[in-house]
């Protein structure tokens, strides 16, 4: 299994492992050689169809579910690592990708209690439906290099990675909602 994500305003795909994968709801204890964690939200989708080279119009037949989530990255000194276990937040459950369409439903992530990411007063976008083209367009893009399997995650950060805690800060809370429900609730301990 592995989560393919495309980095926000690049069209090149990473690779993360699946050792990476969050998907407990788990308090992330920040290694001791970590001075800060840095973030980016995403959507992504579960592949339920293997594939190559697809195309633009059969996309939407690859994937059989979305969700929202978040990927950190360990950064040290001048170095900042995408492959630290437990930092790709995609949390359960996933929703039909008929959701997307809903303008209604907002992904929101709070730090300490501060709202940090609101996709629904985002300035790149004013519907989840750009999130859906994005989504099928990064697939597309990525089965181009990489063979898709059934149960691969592609993600596409909405928004640049930004400093989310630092070893001076301490423990912080990271939260997240998206239709009034909570995806993650856990803090991050340095």
């Amino acid at each position: 299994m592995n989560i393919i994500v495309r980095p926000y305003g690049r069209s090149i795909h990473e690779c993360r492992p699946d050792t990476t994968w969050e998907r407990e709801n788990k308090d992330y204890y920040v290694p001791e050689c970590v001075d800060e964690i840095h973030w980016a939200p995403i959507v992504f989708a579960r592949i339920s169809k293997a594939g190559k080279c697809i195309g633009g119009k059969f996309a939407s037949r690859y994937y059989d579910a979305f969700g929202f989530g978040a990927l950190m990255y360990c950064h040290h000194g001048e170095f900042m690592t995408s492959c630290a276990d437990h930092t790709s937040l995609l949390p359960f459950p996933l929703y039909n990708p008929i959701v997307l369409e809903n303008e209604k439903n907002a992904y929101i992530v709070t730090k300490d209690g501060e709202t940090i990411f609101d996709n629904s007063i985002s300035h790149d976008r004013n519907d989840l439906k750009g999130e859906k083209e994005k989504l099928e367009e990064a697939i597309c893009q990525a089965s181009v290099l990489t063979s898709l399997r059934i149960g691969d995650f592609v993600a596409v950060e909405l928004a640049p990675v930004v400093r989310l805690a630092s070893r001076a800060e301490g423990t912080s809370s990271f939260k997240a909602t998206f239709c009034e429900n909570d995806l993650y609730d856990l803090k991050i301990i340095f």
